[in-house]
């Protein structure tokens, strides 16, 4: 597994760095973890911006420009906030993309319409927005390593050109 995951970024890193793009993420649930992977790459700097982990909502609010209406409106875990959180990162850190994860890790946390495992996902460009709906069911690491990589994934499928990327 662990070849695929550097593969995963690689790509990613490869494909950002040749065309001169920077990338930065909002990061809840996965706590730095996709900002660790990434800078696990030599040469991330080329294309990498920085992180910014916002785990409770003043975090989000504060640093991420995640509106209060929101959170009381959709929950942290809502497909409303990854998008004001990718978008908010990507003003944040200048950045070309933007991307965001939200999520309910467990063990504990969850509600009958958002269970252990809700994940949302958000991806922000000067083209646009969009977002993506996961349910995973492993434990809290499992969780927050299945929500790393829908995000290097969703960031892969963009590079390459997929523009259809909202899943619900």
């Amino acid at each position: 597994m662990k070849n695929v995951k550097e593969t995963l970024e690689l790509k990613i890193g490869q494909i950002l760095a040749e065309r001169g793009q920077m990338v930065a993420f909002a990061e809840s649930c996965t706590g730095g973890l996709i900002g660790h992977r990434i800078t696990n790459i030599p040469g991330s700097s080329e294309y990498y911006l920085g992180s910014i982990t916002a785990y409770a909502y003043e975090a989000k609010v504060h640093w991420l420009g995640v509106s209060w209406d929101t959170l009381e409106a959709h929950g942290a875990v809502s497909r409303e906030v990854v998008l004001e959180m990718a978008q908010g990162v990507r003003k944040a850190l200048k950045a070309d993309i933007g991307l965001s994860v939200s999520g309910i890790a467990g063990p504990g946390g969850g509600m009958p319409e958002k269970p252990v495992g809700t994940t949302w996902v958000g991806l922000a460009t000067a083209e646009g927005s969009w977002a993506r709906h996961f349910c995973w069911d492993g434990d809290r690491i499992q969780n927050k390593a299945d929500s790393a990589d829908a995000v290097l994934q969703m960031l892969l499928e963009y590079l390459e050109g997929e523009r259809d990327l909202d899943q619900d």
